[in-house]
């Protein structure tokens, strides 16, 4: 006997190079429940912070969430303009405070050594691994801060 799932005819797969923001939502969904049920820790939680001028333009912002008392940082930007000035710090303090008020004890992220692995150094993060060559003669950088 066969269960529905071998019956199931599968169309072509779709290679595609501007996902809709839904699709990726929903896949992002689906990795989030099943990391929930295997861990048994479904306290996930996005994080950002955005800095707008007086137009309403975004020109800093830092990005990602909170889960299993760690939080990870995606994104952190700020436009090139107002770079020097401490929006970063600013941003990556506003995180930590955060983090920590939703019991994280660290904070990972990662980075290009032509970004900003000397900032993040500066702020106590530690490096905890590299892929060298991501992208091609360069090196992507895992970095962790423990939040005592």
């Amino acid at each position: 006997m066969s269960s529905t799932n071998d019956s199931q005819r599968f169309e072509e797969l779709e290679i595609i190079d501007a996902p809709d923001q839904q699709d990726v939502q929903f896949l992002d969904d689906r990795i989030y429940e099943f990391n929930a049920a295997r861990t048994g820790i479904a306290d996930a939680r996005l994080l950002a912070i955005i800095l707008r001028n007086d137009r309403g333009e975004i020109v800093a912002g830092l990005y990602g969430w909170t889960w299993g008392r760690a939080c990870e940082v995606r994104i952190l930007w700020v436009d090139e303009r107002l770079r020097g000035q401490g929006l970063g710090r600013r941003m990556m303090a506003a995180a930590e405070q955060e983090a920590r008020a939703r019991g994280a004890t660290q904070i990972v992220l990662s980075t290009h050594g032509f970004q900003a692995p000397g900032f993040y150094r500066a702020l106590g993060f530690e490096a905890v691994g590299h892929v060298d060559d991501y992208p091609v003669g360069h090196q992507s950088i895992y970095l962790r801060k423990r939040l005592q």
